[in-house]
């Protein structure tokens, strides 16, 4: 039996009333809560009066800090991991560590997903595009790749979900002009919090809306591509 127990807790993407009653409970309950930024974390758990230490774990941490944890689950340490936002491992550096701990601890360790929240989950659930099978692409290379992924679009017959930056949310728009009538784009912004808003249509109308209303090219994005 497992003697090693670690965490993947699903924290919210925006509206902090977006947890489940079981994450709050595993976060009081944890010796450690792993985090992309404390800062952020420590939002979320002041709001719920949360004491739990916490530890930074991102793309950039180092091999000491790995190390590090392999050590606090080696002493029985308990531990949670969480992103910024959404469901950690989800086109996010939570990977690298879960593979690492599966790998290390084999049968000696449990990893317990505590699901909940994800923004393209949030996204399809509203867009009214077939669901029932989606290509997810996570967030789209910034050069290498990007062009083969928009023309593979031309046929795909299943939804295609995505992220994508206020930064290159114009560029992508343009990108998927070359679809024509043949597809339809659900473009979700902020979801989840107080700006959240959803654009739909074939993708000239989506893009025309963006450029037509530049003050709306803020927040995140999650953008679906999807059949007529």
């Amino acid at each position: 039996m497992a003697n090693k127990t670690f965490y993947v807790v699903a924290t919210p993407i925006g509206n902090l009333e977006d947890i489940t009653i079981r994450a709050l409970r595993i976060l009081k309950e944890v010796d450690l809560i792993l985090c992309e930024d404390t800062r952020v974390t420590k939002k979320l758990l002041t709001a719920y009066e949360i004491k739990t230490p916490t530890l930074s774990y991102h793309t950039h941490s180092k091999l000491t800090k790995l190390e590090h944890i392999m050590r606090l689950m080696e002493e029985g340490k308990t531990l949670a991991l969480v992103s910024d936002a959404g469901t950690p491992a989800i086109s996010d550096p939570g990977t690298v560590l879960v593979r690492e701990l599966a790998r290390r601890f084999a049968s000696e360790i449990k990893i317990i997903p505590i699901p909940g929240p994800s923004a393209y989950t949030a996204l399809l659930s509203a867009s009214g595009l077939p669901c029932s099978e989606f290509v997810f692409i996570g967030f789209l290379p910034h050069k290498k790749g990007r062009e083969t992924i928009f023309k593979s679009m031309h046929d795909e017959t299943k939804t295609v979900v995505f992220y994508e930056s206020p930064h290159r949310i114009m560029k992508t728009l343009f990108s998927l002009l070359a679809l024509g009538e043949k597809r339809s784009v659900v473009v979700g912004r902020e979801l989840s919090k107080m700006f959240e808003e959803i654009v739909r249509g074939t993708p000239g109308e989506v893009h025309n809306f963006f450029t037509d209303h530049p003050d709306h090219i803020r927040g995140e994005f999650t953008v679906a591509v999807g059949p007529v």
